[in-house]
């Protein structure tokens, strides 16, 4: 077994590499440093429509949970943000005319509360758009998660990855609390009864370094999770961990989730489109890996839940 101490060192190396070619960017005040390596020039038209009280600020509170590299993570000096979420949010904000002022908000289970009571004014964290927290919070999708992973340990491992949800069957497989990655294996499991095979059964973890560190202590066989995240722990794992399955899963669109009916919305969205319009967006899923889920538009709120979908790889 690889100790928790080891291998939150071997997940800070590899947070290094990927900072290696970011630049730093100043904090606004009170908020966390940050680096991001795209320059976004302001649109002022654009800026034009940012609410006034926004305008004169000159910041945004935006609000992350920074603990699932690729998307976003704390770099070696401990303090400084980066990662898909920062530099789509970033450069957003860029965009409007404004600064992020990046909020650690402390675990995921912070950030729609947050949101709703008016604490932050946005927050990016892998957050994927449900009908329930529509009903919270408003959003704007800017990545279509559709890909799950699953990690096992490596001795053992035959070295072919699933792809088929219905090998899950009978199985122990953990999942993040609260996500919708959780949410898909219980309705797997559900199929697996319906077509006359064992359920799954389906341990419930805080986090995703929890259930990592799992499967590494022997307490699970595997863990399903954000095919990203998981890629990037398998290689910061010192060949300890394996990606034992990846699955095609129907669209879970992730969303920049904003105060519900906020004035910042709709032009969030037109920003976000921009960048998709002028290429800084793909350059941003690119270099992080990600372009797989890359969307062809923003969309905001319930017609979110409206685009296409990809078929699911099993069950």
């Amino acid at each position: 077994m690889i100790p928790r101490r080891t291998l939150s060192l071997a997940l800070c190396a590899a947070a290094s590499l990927l900072a290696a070619h970011a630049a730093s960017a100043q904090p606004a005040e009170g908020g966390l440093p940050y680096r991001t390596a795209f320059e976004v020039k302001p649109d002022p038209a654009l800026a034009a429509k940012v609410p006034q009280r926004y305008r004169q600020a000159g910041t945004l509170a935006v609000a992350t949970n920074p603990n699932t590299p690729p998307t976003v993570y704390i770099t070696e000096d401990n303090r400084t943000l980066a990662g898909r979420e920062i530099d789509v949010m970033s450069a957003v904000a860029h965009r409007l005319g404004l600064e992020p002022r990046w909020v650690n908000a402390g675990s995921f289970g912070n950030i729609v509360p947050g949101l709703s009571s008016g604490r932050y004014d946005a927050a990016l964290a892998n957050l994927s758009v449900t009908p329930d927290r529509l009903k919270q919070v408003d959003f704007v999708s800017y990545f279509d998660n559709n890909r799950l992973g699953l990690v096992r340990a490596k001795d053992g491992f035959d070295g072919k990855p699933a792809t088929d949800l219905m090998s899950l069957c009978g199985e122990t497989i953990g999942a993040g609390s609260g996500t919708t990655n959780a949410e898909v294996v219980l309705r797997q499991s559900e199929a697996c009864v319906a077509a006359g095979r064992k359920p799954i059964t389906v341990p419930l973890f805080p986090g995703r370094p929890a259930g990592v560190q799992a499967v590494l202590s022997g307490r699970i066989p595997g863990f399903v999770g954000p095919y990203e995240g998981l890629v990037y722990m398998v290689s910061a794992s010192q060949d300890r961990l394996a990606l034992a399955g990846i699955f095609t899963v129907p669209g879970d669109f992730v969303g920049i989730g904003l105060q519900k009916d906020s004035p910042l919305t709709p032009v969030v969205a037109e920003a976000l489109n921009s960048l998709i319009q002028d290429g800084t967006y793909s350059a941003i899923l690119k270099k992080w890996d990600l372009d797989y889920g890359a969307l062809p538009e923003a969309r905001q709120n319930g017609a979110i839940l409206e685009a296409p979908r990809k078929a699911a790889s099993g069950g």
